[in-house]
C-alpha cells in the first residue's frame, strides 16, 4: 500500500511541482552553474543508487556527509533551499523509480562505515530509504550513527499508514532543521 501511495504522490508532485522545480533549476544555474546534485547512496538491501537533489553547496565541495562539510560551502540559494527543504524535491524522481520512499531512513553514503554497520545490525536496509523520517523530524542526523540507527529501527517497526502521513505532515510543517553542517 505504501509503495502505491509513494508512486501516486511522487508522480503528482513531479507533475504539479514542475514549475517550481524548473524555477529552482533556472536560478541554480546562476548560483552554481550546476543546479542538480547527484550522489551515490546506500539503498535498500545495501544496493547503490544515485540520489538527486538540488545543489546547495559549491561545486568543489568534497563528497562527504553534510555534518562533515563546512557552512562556508553553502551557497545563498542553497541556504534557502535547505531551510525550506526544497532541495529535496528532485528526490521525488527516486521515489517514482522505486529507489526511495517518501518516508524511511535517510540514505547514507558508502563511506559512512559506522552508520552502515549500525543500520545493518538493526535490519534498516530491509526497507527503502526515504526523503523524511522519524530521525529527520526530531533533528537526529548522521553525526550520531547509533542513535540514528536506533531511531530508524523504531520508525520501521512502528510504521503504519497513520505514522507515514504524520511524518510527512510534520516535515511539511517544518519539523526538523535538516542536515547539520559544521561551522
Amino acid at each position: 500500500m505504501i509503495r502505491f501511495i509513494d508512486f501516486l504522490f511522487s508522480l503528482t508532485g513531479l507533475l504539479f511541482g514542475f514549475p517550481i522545480l524548473f524555477a529552482i533549476y533556472f536560478v541554480g544555474l546562476f548560483d552554481t552553474g550546476s543546479p542538480i546534485f547527484r550522489q551515490v547512496r546506500v539503498g535498500r538491501h545495501k544496493k547503490s543508487f544515485v540520489l538527486v537533489k538540488f545543489r546547495t553547496m559549491s561545486v568543489d565541495t568534497l563528497s562527504v556527509a553534510s555534518h562533515l562539510a563546512n557552512t562556508t560551502s553553502i551557497t545563498k540559494l542553497g541556504g534557502f533551499l535547505r531551510k525550506t527543504k526544497l532541495d529535496e524535491l528532485p528526490q521525488l524522481w527516486n521515489v517514482l523509480k522505486g529507489e526511495m520512499s517518501l518516508v524511511g531512513p535517510r540514505p547514507g553514503l558508502f563511506n559512512q562505515i559506522d552508520l552502515t554497520v549500525a543500520r545493518d545490525a538493526k535490519g534498516v536496509f530491509n526497507v527503502r530509504p526515504g526523503i523524511t523520517g522519524l530521525a529527520q523530524v526530531n533533528n537526529i542526523d548522521m553525526s550520531t550513527p547509533e542513535l540514528l540507527a536506533d531511531t530508524d529501527f523504531k520508525m520501521i517497526n512502528e510504521l503504519s499508514i497513520k505514522n507515514y502521513f504524520k511524518l510527512i505532515f510534520q516535515t511539511l510543517l517544518g519539523a526538523g532543521a535538516g542536515d547539520k553542517v559544521k561551522d
